[in-house]
């Protein structure tokens, strides 16, 4: 009898640790949410229980969307930004450029290339950062990681600019470690 309820208070000193782990890991990101809220609508009194609510529920969503063993690599996300925000002002500037000549000269219509990112969360990632950039837009991804994109202009290395841009943003995602 005496074992069981050992075990059982190993348990609940378990589920103790286990608690405390999960309320660590809402603490910081819903602390960061409601300093984002704070800075974006104000500090007024009468819309921090909204801001509470809302970094709540945001740093709750965080934990159950975010994969398991996943991490960040703040070195892969800086090289990837370095490279994303000049492509997207050139690019900005070659739709606008388009569209404000005579006569555009443009090829619209739709590519396929194969995604090289993890299908999932990081590949609707991805996709979702692509269609940030003018001119490429995903459409859809098949199961087999089959992008169909709308271009602006097909007579473009679609394929490789995608594969070019997948690459930096790969390195974003840190893979999990195991020991052993």
């Amino acid at each position: 009898m005496a074992g069981i309820d050992r075990r059982r208070a190993e348990a609940m000193d378990g589920a103790a640790v286990a608690d405390d782990r999960r309320f660590s890991a809402l603490l910081v990101p819903g602390l960061c949410l409601l300093a984002l809220w704070v800075i974006l609508m104000g500090s007024a009194l009468k819309d921090l229980p909204v801001g509470i609510a809302a970094s709540a529920a945001g740093a709750w969503a965080s934990t159950v969307l975010w994969p398991v063993g996943a991490g960040l690599s703040l070195r892969g996300l800086i090289r990837f930004l370095i490279r994303f925000l000049p492509q997207s002002v050139v690019a900005g500037v070659d739709v606008a450029r388009r569209a404000f000549a005579r006569d555009p000269d443009l090829r619209p219509g739709f590519a396929t290339c194969r995604s090289i990112v993890p299908d999932g969360m990081a590949r609707d990632s991805a996709c979702a950062v692509m269609s940030l950039q003018p001119g490429k837009l995903p459409v859809s991804v098949a199961a087999d990681g089959m992008l169909l994109i709308h271009c602006l202009d097909l007579r473009e290395p679609i394929a490789e600019q995608v594969a070019a841009d997948e690459a930096p943003f790969c390195r974003i995602f840190r893979a999990e470690r195991r020991d052993g």
